[in-house]
């Protein structure tokens, strides 16, 4: 098989995988004050599968340079866990030190969970807002997938 077939199969395994995830945390979305209206479940999805193609494509990139299992999660921890926290899912970025919002401002994560955030406050109106938000998100995804496609290539059985 061809390597572009098999960085595309699983990053869109994985992303798969992650959406179907994603719908079922969605079904308690009104228990945390959240209406999804029919109008906003596709810019929803949307959101969802580019969160999930990015970063399914970093696990991809990190797994494929991992000789075992137990390497691959403590870097994906190393990685994931500051990316997690660094996004403004605990605090917002305003409010944190200059130095902090720097690196928040860095992190694809945030783009990706303020686009998601705006879906969920205000519908499809949101989606139409956040386009700058959108376009990080795709671009991290777009970066991840050849970075993937690199790193299959350049990697040769011995």
């Amino acid at each position: 098989a061809p390597r572009e077939s098999i960085v595309f199969g699983k990053v869109l395994g994985g992303s798969s995988i992650a959406l179907v995830q994603a719908l079922v945390f969605l079904v308690f979305a009104p228990w945390a004050g959240y209406t999804i209206t029919f109008s906003s479940l596709i810019p929803l999805l949307l959101v969802l599968f580019l969160l999930g193609f990015g970063l399914t494509g970093l696990g991809f990139v990190m797994a494929w340079q991992m000789d075992s299992t137990q390497g691959f999660h403590a870097i994906m921890n190393l990685f994931l866990m500051p990316m997690w926290l660094l996004s403004g899912s605990f605090f917002p970025v305003s409010g944190a030190p200059a130095w902090l919002q720097f690196v928040m401002l860095a992190n694809p994560l945030t783009y990706g969970l303020r686009a998601l955030r705006r879906v969920l406050e205000s519908g499809s109106v949101g989606f139409f807002n956040s386009t700058m938000d959108l376009g990080f998100t795709f671009l991290f995804s777009v970066l991840i997938f050849i970075l993937g496609l690199w790193v299959v290539r350049k990697r040769t059985v011995i």
